[in-house]
């Protein structure tokens, strides 16, 4: 008998406020967010275009869209399936801000050396 076990990915936050702003974006755009991050749990961290997106050195991002607007999520994943969201904004302009990506790749840095609230 073959017993095949399918271990899902789990998704965390580096902090709780990074999850409250998530909770309190528009209806539209958390749908969105939501439905990617189901699939990650369940197909894993890289979705690929036009749902996730790598943004070099380990970090990548979640690309949510509704009627009212545009949200990024900048992730990075650790080993044993784990999925830390690291960043997040509404997107404002067509390319990511440069403090943006500089706060994720800091937070970035700080998973990595094992720190997380």
């Amino acid at each position: 008998m073959i017993v095949i076990i399918t271990v899902m990915y789990q998704i965390h936050y580096f902090n709780i406020r990074l999850q409250q702003e998530v909770d309190a974006w528009p209806e539209d755009i958390l749908a969105s967010y939501r439905a990617i991050t189901e699939r990650m749990i369940e197909f894993g961290a890289d979705l690929g275009l036009p749902h996730t997106r790598a943004m070099g050195a380990g970090l990548f991002e979640i690309r949510a869209h509704g009627r009212e607007g545009i949200a990024r999520a900048l992730y990075c994943t650790l080993v044993q399936k784990q999925i830390v969201i690291l960043h997040v904004f509404i997107k404002k302009t067509p390319k990511t801000p440069a403090a943006d990506l500089q706060l994720a790749r800091k937070r970035l840095k700080e998973v990595k050396n094992g720190y997380c609230d």
